[in-house]
């Protein structure tokens, strides 16, 4: 097995062997990975191959630029993760992925969101993974694998006890393999984190988060559940909320962008006054209302001591349920990050928000206002502050694990490799 920093050499080595032309942005980070400080490399090192870098000239990816890479990594140790988001990969690279995965002994990261992967690449990733023991990480975010595909994937997770993270949002997935998935967690322990975010639903009956809500229930591993944009409404609410007084693991709830309102939010604020076990719930987008930011804030300011960060962005809550929340979070000292812009705001909204901050109890780097005066009168201003603000994308100057922009990383750890 290679022990020394040669990657870009084994790369050209590899490039003239079958009369490929080199890509020059994958020979520019190996360059830079050859570089790197060699104290690193014990340590695992990722290579950073997306096709949204916007600091350096991309080429993005192929299926034929990926067979000469995977035969370049596919006996390094010190590769632990790769990634290939937003490239152009096929189903024909996917069939180079299934082979690198059953070769490879030591990747632990593989992202390959936003890349052109469908169900019969998806079935031969998955496939892989029925034998592969390292990857512990897995994105495939936005490839359109379908119901084939995500059936491929509940196969998986049947078998494989190494994976510890799954993300499938936005993959055209539909009712049949959700469920399939929320079947298959029942009897998986290893899996801590799932993205199942955007399905393809036409039933108005919420069969799949019944069916996840049965799995949560039962299951004792998952820590992080993303359940975004699922068309979810108060009775699918109420089916999660009875789950999940039985559930002791779960820490992070993402129900936003669904048809949530007062009423549904009812239901949460009487799980949290009993929970001892969420810290992170996402209601971004929803309709909430005044009425369900009191019932919240109640829950927080009486019972709960567990909830560390709350989302309510965008939910039609005017002045009174905002300065109700804010009310809360004088007498709730774990509730440390709060986002709440997109609302109704009002002079008591900012006047109360204003003085959480200046007083301290608030932190600048932990919500997504911060106020200014202007003739005499306080106004909230928004930052660019949240719970997965890069999510889909990364800045152009910074990392995209920013803990200011991503609060969840610092909340829950399983959140990020």
């Amino acid at each position: 097995m290679s022990v020394g920093p040669d990657l870009h050499w084994r790369y050209v080595r590899a490039c003239q062997n079958v009369g490929q032309p080199e890509n020059p942005f994958i020979a520019h980070v190996l360059q830079e990975a050859d570089k790197d400080d060699k104290t690193r490399w014990t340590k695992g090192i990722t290579l950073k191959i997306a096709g949204n870098n916007r600091l350096v000239p991309v080429q993005r990816v192929t299926d034929d630029d990926l067979q000469v890479l995977a035969s370049v990594l596919c006996d390094t140790v010190f590769v632990t993760g790769l990634d290939l988001r937003c490239n152009v990969l096929t189903d024909a690279g996917a069939k180079d992925v299934a082979t690198f995965l059953q070769e490879n002994s030591t990747l632990r990261y593989l992202n390959l969101m936003l890349n052109d992967i469908g169900p019969s690449g998806a079935e031969l990733i998955a496939r892989a993974l029925h034998r592969n023991e390292t990857l512990v990480y897995l994105r495939m975010t936005g490839n359109k694998i379908g119901n084939k595909g995500g059936m491929s994937f509940a196969s998986m997770l049947q078998i494989n006890s190494t994976l510890e993270k799954l993300d499938l949002g936005d993959c055209d997935m539909g009712t049949q393999c959700l469920i399939a998935i929320a079947t298959a967690l029942t009897q998986n322990k290893s899996l801590k984190a799932i993205n199942l975010n955007r399905p393809l639903l036409y039933s108005q009956e919420e069969e799949t988060t019944v069916h996840v809500a049965l799995m949560l229930k039962t299951n004792s591993s998952l820590v992080e559940l993303h359940l975004c944009k699922h068309e979810m409404k108060n009775f699918g609410v109420e089916r999660l909320c009875e789950a999940l007084y039985e559930n002791s693991s779960l820490r992070y709830l993402d129900l936003s962008c669904n048809k949530i309102t007062r009423d549904g939010v009812k239901f949460l604020a009487e799980l949290l006054k009993r929970n001892q076990t969420l810290e992170i719930l996402d209601l971004n987008a929803n309709r909430i209302e005044d009425d369900g930011a009191i019932y919240l804030s109640e829950a927080l300011a009486l019972n709960n001591r567990t909830l560390q960060a709350l989302s309510v962005v965008s939910n039609n809550i005017s002045g009174k349920g905002l300065v109700a929340l804010s009310d809360a979070m004088k007498t709730n000292v774990e509730l440390c990050y709060i986002y709440i812009w997109g609302n109704k705001f009002d002079e008591a909204t900012c006047m109360a928000f204003s003085e959480l901050i200046i007083s301290g109890r608030l932190k600048p780097n932990c919500t997504d206002v911060e106020a200014y005066e202007v003739d005499g009168q306080v106004q909230l201003a928004e930052l660019s502050h949240g719970l997965k603000k890069h999510y889909y994308w990364t800045p152009s100057c910074g990392e995209g694990t920013n803990r200011d922009a991503n609060a969840s990383l610092a909340i829950t750890a399983v959140s990020e490799y």
